[in-house]
């Protein structure tokens, strides 16, 4: 069975820069694309970022039960990890690397348990975390105030995963990580 490779932050401590880094340095990895009803930004596209889908699309996909893990991340913008990904990654015969928020990261881990690694990506402190945010230039000042508000409550999950890696310098940061996710998908035996 291919093994399940979770990274996980809050919002702007770099999970995607680092999952973008691993894909690229490791070819043993495919990345697990998740479905949501958020707006594309302008640098996105459907079907390499997200799958981009309707509210009611969503709901429906909820219903049918065609999600390993889904959650309603900020009010009214809903994620999640199709089951036919991860289907679509097992035939390539390769291991899946996600990046998800921490309910989507313990509802994997706890599904697949020891097939699955839960990296936690930190930021430096809280006050860094913001600075970033409002940095990125992507989130109007209501959208950054939800953004700081639900960090700060992810912040407190860091604990709860198999790992955690401090983002303070970001190749020091992809070292970490890339590190951990060779030394765990070159296991026989999957227990970290």
């Amino acid at each position: 069975m291919s093994k399940l490779i979770i990274i996980t932050a809050p919002s702007g401590a770099g999970k995607t820069t680092i999952v973008q880094e691993l894909l690229k340095n490791t070819d043993q990895l495919a990345f697990s694309i998740s479905a949501t009803t958020r707006e594309m930004r302008p640098h996105e596209t459907d079907g390499v970022d997200y799958y981009f889908i309707s509210h009611k699309e969503f709901k429906k996909r909820v219903k049918n039960c065609d999600f390993a893990e889904w959650e309603e991340v900020y009010e009214n913008q809903f994620y999640g990890t199709l089951k036919s990904e991860i289907e679509r990654i097992w035939t390539l015969n390769k291991h899946i690397i996600f990046d998800i928020d921490v309910k989507g990261a313990k509802s994997i881990k706890k599904t697949y348990g020891d097939h699955a690694m839960a990296i936690f990506i930190a930021p430096p402190s809280l006050e860094v975390l913001i600075e970033r945010l409002k940095n990125r230039k992507t989130e109007d000042k209501r959208s950054l105030k939800k953004r700081i508000k639900r960090a700060k409550k992810e912040l407190k999950y860091k604990d709860k995963f198999d790992c955690v890696v401090i983002n303070d310098d970001l190749k020091t940061a992809v070292k970490e990580a890339e590190n951990l996710v060779q030394s765990f998908i070159s296991k026989t035996n999957t227990t970290i």
